[in-house]
């Protein structure tokens, strides 16, 4: 047995739309969005106020480690000068 397929899906979304109408469809997607989030925290058995507290203290971790200083991986040398300053001859 498959799943929905697209043709399934539109005929529900047709429906829905018939049934509601398209004024009170914004709100209807916002409350079933509201209702799957709170049934997501109840599973977990986070709030709002525990995520948010995690999402600050990893802020604050990333905040307060130094960015180490970016240093080229190769050292580059002007063209047209010696690369030792012992093999160097005054030019005459």
């Amino acid at each position: 047995m498959a799943g929905i397929g697209p043709l399934e899906l539109a005929i529900v979304l047709v429906i829905v739309l018939v049934v509601f109408g398209p004024k009170r469809l914004p709100s209807l997607g916002k409350q079933l969005g509201s209702g799957m989030r709170e049934f997501k925290d109840s599973i977990t058995g986070k709030t709002r106020e525990e995520e948010e507290e995690e999402r600050r203290a990893t802020l604050a971790a990333s905040e307060a480690r130094p960015v180490p200083e970016a240093r080229p991986a190769v050292e580059v040398q002007p063209v047209g000068e010696p690369r030792d300053d012992a093999s160097a001859q005054p030019r005459a």
